[in-house]
């Protein structure tokens, strides 16, 4: 990432986080307030950062995936629908039920993503009207399967939501959690940590090995790749569906890790600021990742603001209003998007589809 893109993070980061020390210093010490920022953004961009490396996978083997949106929510729903059966119907432990749970999001994100696979890989259906499709057909899944199960008075479930098994525990590394205040940072849940070790895999993976070589050869020149005997197409089905199951992991966060409940369109858009996140970071691991955390600390400010609510001054008073500053980060995904922090350069043959 070049310093251009580094210095604009560190503006809007600067920003967001002065902007929360300025209303609750009074309340508590700034370092506190700042630490407890970083923590938080660092779990709120969980989702982005998976949907992030979703789509990495997927456009730097040449496949454009604007689909994550649906894969997210798909993962949302279904994970959470097995750790609610197997805890409600089959009384089994909460841990158990959790990890099904995770493992469920993510089988139904690689499902998902499959069919996006199919529709644009082998019937050469155009990517955008592809992703489009798996959008709407998992809005409309997840929406109709909630009001069957949960809603009907003859479902499985009797016309209500069981009890759910809750979400997965925390996480801390030993003696770094001890560190005090700064221990809180290193103090977070299972998916956001996988998420973290999820970008070192991937930069390793596609940079430091063969088949990141010839993924990323298959995404920049495809006709180049298939003379020296690389398998376009089964190169590109494996590279989506694997981008479809991290998009399923980002999914599970929503219902395993963050809320224990399921609401509509709960995923309310994270998957477009995951694809933004993956431009702003110019397709790399790291890039997209940093980028991430620019649209965790714009949501971080929502949350810190609304609990420090009775602190903000009048002079500040839209702050109070939550659907103002939750604008954020939609603001910063149109700024990105426009180009403002310089031009990115996707891989060459992204979007297109191969003719063998």
């Amino acid at each position: 990432m070049d310093w251009k893109r580094f210095g604009f993070i560190a503006l809007i980061i600067a920003i967001l986080f002065g902007t929360v020390v300025l209303v609750g210093h009074t309340a508590s010490s700034p370092l506190v307030i700042i630490t407890s920022m970083l923590a938080t953004t660092i779990a709120v961009a969980t989702p982005l950062t998976l949907g992030a490396l979703s789509g990495i996978f997927c456009e730097r083997a040449g496949v454009v995936n604007i689909g994550i949106e649906g894969m997210m929510l798909t993962a949302a729903f279904f994970g959470w629908l097995a750790a609610i059966y197997m805890s409600a119907i089959l009384n089994i432990s909460p841990l158990p039920c959790l990890f099904t749970g995770v493992a469920v999001g993510m089988l139904s994100g690689g499902l998902m993503a499959l069919l996006h696979a199919v529709l644009s890989i082998t019937f050469k259906v155009d990517q955008i009207i592809g992703g489009t499709v798996i959008n709407i057909l998992a809005v409309g899944i997840t929406g109709f399967m909630n009001r069957q199960l949960f809603f009907e008075k003859n479902s499985i479930f009797g016309g209500s939501v069981p009890h759910a098994p809750g979400v997965l525990p925390r996480f801390s590394f030993p003696f770094l959690s001890d560190i005090p205040v700064f221990g809180r940072i290193f103090d977070q849940q299972l998916i956001t940590w996988a998420a973290i070790i999820l970008v070192i895999v991937v930069h390793f993976v596609l940079f430091k090995t063969r088949w990141g070589l010839r993924t990323r050869a298959v995404g920049e020149h495809p006709r180049a790749a298939d003379t020296v005997g690389i398998n376009v197409e089964r190169t590109r089905y494996i590279n989506v569906i694997i981008g479809g199951m991290l998009a399923g992991l980002g999914g599970a966060y929503f219902t395993i890790e963050s809320v224990p409940s399921f609401e509509p369109l709960m995923t309310n858009g994270r998957g477009f600021i995951a694809l933004a996140a993956m431009i702003f970071g110019n397709w790399t691991p790291f890039g997209a990742w940093s980028a991430a955390l620019v649209f965790g600390a714009a949501q971080a400010l929502q949350i810190k603001l609304q609990y420090f609510r009775d602190l903000i001054p009048p002079q500040l008073a839209f702050l109070q209003i939550s659907y103002v500053v939750g604008l954020a980060p939609y603001i910063l995904t149109m700024l990105i998007l426009t180009g403002i922090i310089g031009k990115t350069v996707p891989p060459v043959a992204d979007g297109q589809p191969y003719e063998k």
